[in-house]
């Protein structure tokens, strides 16, 4: 499924950027689809993490949209409000699951792992997603502003040298599909009909 559904379609993508998109499957069946489910609120998380980093770090969200007026704000604030719900909801399910061994996760494993194997390799996968993004972005930089961040400079020149992208996007996706295997493992619930679901919801729920 990684081979043929998403490693061949990247690495072609990375050589032929304009026939990969100029056609209108690409544009009906992918970007409007994609569009409308950021539309929806229900990742709109992800902009609250935007916005904190930013805060923190002291640096500038850019962005091309003008400024959103009152009822914009509102129901972008709203969807996020939304979301984070959503999230917090999904992270004490699981987290409940883990910590009442009611998972596909391996026996012998205690809790407290499962918990710590689970973030770390979310972080892990968020971080190879991160790279994947940056590195595209920092392409279009000019070099002076690359060589002020040494470390950031030499990931450049080991990826961008050669054939060594396309091999980057392979070995990326396999990171990620490992790890999320593993993730699926770890947070598939599993309960015996004898046994409580999860916060003693109804079987109907529970499903």
């Amino acid at each position: 499924v990684v081979t043929v559904g998403q490693l061949t379609s990247q690495v072609n993508a990375a050589q032929c950027m304009l026939d990969f998109i100029n056609n209108r499957f690409m544009l009906y069946a992918v970007s409007y689809p994609a569009l409308a489910i950021e539309a929806s609120g229900l990742l709109h998380t992800v902009y609250l993490v935007q916005v904190t980093f930013s805060k923190v770090t002291g640096t500038t969200i850019e962005s091309k949209e003008p400024p959103r007026n009152k009822l914009q704000n509102f129901l972008f604030w709203g969807k996020v409000a939304f979301s984070t719900v959503i999230l917090t909801l999904s992270f004490a399910v699981v987290l409940e699951a883990l910590f009442s061994e009611k998972t596909a996760m391996w026996s012998g494993v205690p809790p407290y792992v499962s918990v710590i194997v689970f973030f770390l390799l979310m972080s892990f996968v968020g971080m190879m997603e991160g790279l994947q993004i940056a590195m595209f972005s920092v392409m279009r930089l000019p070099e002076s502003k690359v060589a002020k961040h040494p470390l950031a400079k030499k990931n450049c020149e080991l990826i961008l040298s050669g054939e060594n992208l396309e091999q980057l996007l392979i070995g990326r996706q396999i990171w990620c599909t490992v790890c999320m295997f593993v993730v699926a493992r770890i947070t598939s619930i599993q309960i015996d009909e004898e046994e409580e679901n999860i916060f003693e919801v109804s079987a109907s729920l529970q499903k």
